[in-house]
């Protein structure tokens, strides 16, 4: 029980770390618009039903704007960026049909 117990602290710790390196690099590679950018991929996997990596990527926001003071956070954006990956991830479903 007890091995059981450490292997899913270690997955969760390795979880953990993964989103906080994607914040950082996030943050690093543009800093003002980091937190838009995991949003957008946040929407994006949202979109098109990968409910894992949506989270991931809801995670990375919320590491973003605890640790960058300088990330924009603007929520009329952060609605336009879900609703532009929501239609193109509708757009592209048709597409396919």
């Amino acid at each position: 029980m007890l091995a059981a117990l450490r292997r899913w602290l270690e997955n969760r710790r390795r979880i953990r770390r993964r989103w906080q390196a994607d914040a950082r690099r996030l943050i690093e590679h543009d800093e003002p618009n980091a937190y838009y950018e995991a949003q957008r991929l946040a929407a994006r996997s949202r979109a098109s039903g990968q409910a894992g990596e949506f989270i991931h990527w809801a995670k990375v926001a919320a590491e973003v704007a605890r640790i960058s003071p300088h990330a924009q956070m603007d929520l009329a954006v952060v609605q336009a960026i879900v609703d532009n990956e929501t239609r193109r991830a509708r757009n592209s479903s048709y597409q396919g049909d």
